[in-house]
């Protein structure tokens, strides 16, 4: 009874020393907040004083205190973060008109709201000042890179944009390579990649929506969309998406993405990524959404269709014969990718007599001697091949390639020689890796499907392989991006989309945008465009 009743006293000492230490978390927290929405006071030590104790001490927060005026009677202070600022903009366009101009002759007495207009006015040469009166919206803008400016005397602060941190240029996108057509991505610039598509899309329609999202980030977001176009609803359902994300940081626009898919659970991604601006440009044209995050090169697109992953830049700047070939060969060599090593594994286990004599006994003679059956040789054989492509990616780029070539080669050959697997297995597994990077895009969802598919066949052969693909095609059926059908524009068939699914017609005979997401404005050019030779009589003369 004693050791019952000791073991309640200290677990109710250990609840009360978790109780108390929560409620001085909590207190504290309400400190600072109450500190970050209070109003800016006249006294300048005091101001600073709740900075700091909202900021913490943190080496890189400068607060550099200073006097202007006719006498040097004003006492002024600059808060802004070493590194995310323009240090020639704060030193010869904020603090030497504050320090030597000869119009700041008013006394400090005289120091009103309307001595702030006077320096925002006709005192800083910044493009963008705005004034503030609560440390809330100080702390904000001093976080994402603005310079602050507290004189004593006044309740308001001024807000001086400065962001000036060192960030990648405009350069060739890796992901994403072209023979024909720009040579410039986006980079981890938001002002940067939204001007870059003002570049491309010189309309006033076009309409960009700027959101901070994160609790700790404060990361910026940009959803952009071309009015007159775009479906309102869209913009509205993803402007709601957006708007509910309350967690800590926002780091690349893959967190965006997990948050505001519509299956989260598939393996098929329903929101599409694109590092270039032209094909981010020409999605937007077509009546689809944007996503911009601060921090990325990567920009999201909504709604996404199946179709798109197979769809390239360098379709629509060559010309549409050759471009027609590609796309076709992107569909034989994702089909090649995912079902290629399940059909081996079926052929070989199950139906034999579909391959021809000499064949079956070339097969048979490579395999012969290997202890393991054909699913487990595909199966060994594609977890190696994955691992050496993890290598190559992780791994500094001159060593990642020698691992890739190298690993592959060796490997590879030692296995046959061994005789743990039969050369077969080696051309169709290389074959497999060739075809599946033909569709970047699909390459997750293809190496997942891959191995679904090898199991199918080698439990139950064509029949599973088949039972497989039905079930795939279902689940695509079912489902949406953003409302738009997945399997758009071939589930709903609609006949006047098919131009650009799986052949591409010349672009004057584009005339409409895809019924399913350009809506409202369906028309983008006009009716008769093409081409025609001038006539006999004007070439003649």
């Amino acid at each position: 009874m004693l050791n019952y009743l000791s073991k309640k006293i200290r677990f109710w000492q250990i609840q009360n020393q978790k109780t108390n230490h929560e409620n001085d978390k909590m207190n504290k927290q309400d400190n600072t907040q109450n500190f970050s929405q209070s109003k800016i006071s006249l006294n300048l030590k005091e101001n600073l004083n709740n900075l700091k104790n909202i900021l913490g001490p943190s080496d890189d927060i400068i607060m550099r205190e200073f006097a202007f005026g006719k006498k040097a009677q004003i006492s002024a202070a600059l808060i802004y973060i070493d590194g995310m600022i323009d240090k020639t903009l704060v030193n010869e366009s904020i603090i030497r008109p504050l320090m030597y101009d000869s119009r700041s002759s008013f006394a400090e007495e005289s120091l009103e709201v309307k001595n702030i207009d006077i320096i925002k006015r006709s005192m800083l040469s910044v493009g963008e000042v705005k004034q503030v009166t609560t440390f809330d919206e100080v702390v904000e803008s001093c976080l994402s890179g603005d310079t602050i400016l507290l004189i004593n005397g006044a309740q308001e602060a001024l807000i001086i944009s400065s962001r000036g941190w060192e960030s990648r240029g405009v350069e060739d996108p890796k992901t994403e390579s072209i023979v024909r057509g720009p040579r410039e991505g986006f980079s981890e610039s938001l002002r940067t990649n939204t001007t870059l598509l003002r570049r491309k899309l010189k309309t006033p329609d076009l309409t960009m929506e700027t959101m901070t999202i994160g609790r700790k980030s404060k990361t910026d977001v940009c959803l952009v969309y071309l009015k007159g176009v775009v479906n309102p609803q869209l913009i509205k359902e993803a402007r709601q998406r957006l708007t509910r994300i309350d967690t800590d940081g926002i780091l690349e626009s893959g967190y965006i993405e997990q948050f505001i898919e519509d299956a989260p659970f598939s393996i098929f991604s329903t929101i599409g990524n694109s590092e270039r601006p032209d094909a981010v440009a020409a999605k937007i044209l077509e009546g689809r959404a944007a996503v911009l995050v601060d921090g990325s090169p990567f920009v999201l697109t909504v709604p996404m269709v199946f179709i798109e992953s197979f769809q390239s830049s360098e379709d629509y700047y060559s010309r549409p014969y050759y471009a027609s070939i590609v796309r076709v060969i992107r569909f034989i060599a994702f089909m090649t990718s995912v079902l290629g090593p399940a059909s081996y594994v079926a052929v070989t286990t199950f139906h034999q007599e579909l391959l021809p004599t000499p064949l079956l006994f070339t097969v048979a003679a490579a395999v012969e001697g290997t202890p393991f059956p054909a699913m487990i040789e595909i199966i060994a054989m594609g977890v190696i091949f994955e691992i050496l492509r993890e290598a190559g990616i992780r791994l500094p780029r001159p060593v990642g390639q020698a691992i890739s070539i190298v690993g592959a080669l060796v490997v590879g050959e030692s296995a046959v020689s061994a005789g743990l697997i039969g050369e077969p297995v080696v051309i169709v597994i290389a074959l497999t890796a060739v075809s599946g990077f033909a569709v970047p895009a699909q390459t997750d969802s293809g190496a997942i499907l891959r191995f679904v598919f090898v199991i199918l066949a080698g439990t139950m052969g064509g029949v599973g392989v088949i039972v497989g693909l039905l079930g795939v095609l279902i689940h695509l059926a079912s489902l949406r991006s953003f409302g738009t059908p997945y399997l758009s524009p071939l589930a709903p068939l609609s006949p006047y989309d098919l131009k650009d699914v799986f052949i591409r017609v010349p672009t004057w005979a584009m005339i409409t945008r895809p019924r399913t997401i350009g809506w409202k404005n369906s028309q983008r050019e006009k009716l008769i465009l093409k081409p025609n030779p001038p006539p006999e009589k004007n070439q003649k003369k």
